[in-house]
């Protein structure tokens, strides 16, 4: 017998390699801090950090990304970075995810034009872009600022739902009913094409109507999750509605271990409409605009045009004012002359009561 057969024979079985991070250590979270992002585990994250930590190991990068620093990390986060990447760091963060790596990105409302970072040179290989638009409200409910958006229906894919335990057709009837209920403050919308899949839209209600907030796109082995609001897990945020079992989806997804696969249908024909532009109120009001925008065709004989019965002088009137006289029982006669009456600038004279007193 060999040495292995020996060895199952005595009880004890040689040690076994198993890929990195399945040895049974916690897996690693890396957060980005490197570009100034705006939300970071000690800003804004506090919470989520927190929560992370239970069954990760959360890590916080204040240096570049290079291939060593992020060799044994499952998941890098970024939320909502200020500042631009290098072609070198793109190139690490693509090689990380073609090799199994997960990546969160986490965007703003006004896109990167108002962030200054250039996620989109990433994002576009894979299907995705980040509009430099904002989410708000059709209609007042419980939130008061418009971009504070509560969506009730955006759930695109039915996974997501039965993820977070809802009920979906063809599930068991134990399942909680309805979709998902986040509210999504001040965030942006996204393009999505293949090979990416969106998965959350703004609604029916919201504005711009049914157009997607959040996506996901496996990319080689690894994969990657764009949300268009990075304070949709804020500390703020994280407890309202039900953004707590929405952040527990989207880091199931990305962990190899407990991750699920979307619904091919709902993927394949998303329920997601065309974006449409509306014209700046605001600047057009600015613009100086003609008082007769449409006017009717002018004829021939221009003449026709002038009205003269509005106004003229002569005596079609008069025999309409002598009648006037029998209905009001007003005598008929010449008018006479009323003399005037001029006020004095003095008031008149009076006789003095007591006597002068005279000089001697």
């Amino acid at each position: 017998p060999t040495s292995v057969h020996r060895a199952a024979l005595s009880g004890i079985m040689p040690p076994v390699s198993e890929p990195p991070g399945q040895n049974g250590t916690q897996h690693t979270i890396i957060f980005n801090v490197s570009k100034r992002e705006t939300h970071v585990p000690t800003n804004g994250y506090k919470k989520l950090a927190r929560k992370l930590k239970n069954s990760y190991r959360v890590v916080i990068n204040k240096e570049e990304f290079t291939s060593e620093r992020i060799s044994e990390a499952q998941l890098i986060i970024l939320g909502c970075p200020r500042e631009k990447f290098t072609t070198k760091e793109f190139d690490i963060l693509k090689d990380y995810v073609r090799r199994g790596g997960s990546l969160l990105i986490m965007a703003s409302e006004g896109g990167e034009e108002r962030t200054g970072t250039n996620l989109n040179y990433l994002l576009e290989e894979m299907g995705i872009w980040v509009s430099s638009d904002a989410v708000v409200r059709a209609s007042f409910f419980k939130y008061l600022h418009p971009k504070e958006v509560l969506i009730s229906n955006g759930v695109i894919n039915r996974e997501i739902n039965r993820a977070a335990g809802k009920r979906v057709p063809g599930a068991s009837k134990d399942k909680a009913s309805g979709s998902l209920e986040f509210v999504y403050p001040y965030g942006c919308t996204l393009n999505v094409t293949k090979p990416a899949v969106p998965v959350l839209s703004t609604g029916f209600i919201s504005y711009p109507i049914n157009r997607p907030v959040a996506a996901f796109c496996k990319y080689n082995a690894g994969r990657v999750a764009v949300i268009g609001s990075t304070q949709i897990f804020d500390d703020m945020y994280l407890d309202k509605e039900e953004n707590t079992q929405l952040q527990e989806v989207v880091f199931k997804w990305l962990d190899p271990r407990h991750s699920f696969e979307l619904n091919s249908i709902d993927a394949e024909d998303p329920e997601v409409a065309d974006y449409h532009h509306v014209p700046e109120t605001d600047q057009l009001a600015d613009n100086w605009r003609g008082c007769l925008q449409e006017s009717e065709e002018v004829p021939r004989d221009f003449l026709t045009i002038y009205d003269d019965s509005l106004f003229k002088f002569d005596m079609s009137l008069v025999p309409q004012a002598v009648e006037l006289y029998e209905l009001l029982d007003v005598k008929h006669e010449p008018l006479s002359l009323i003399p005037p009456l001029f006020e004095t600038p003095y008031p008149p004279l009076k006789p003095a009561v007591f006597p002068p007193i005279l000089n001697e």
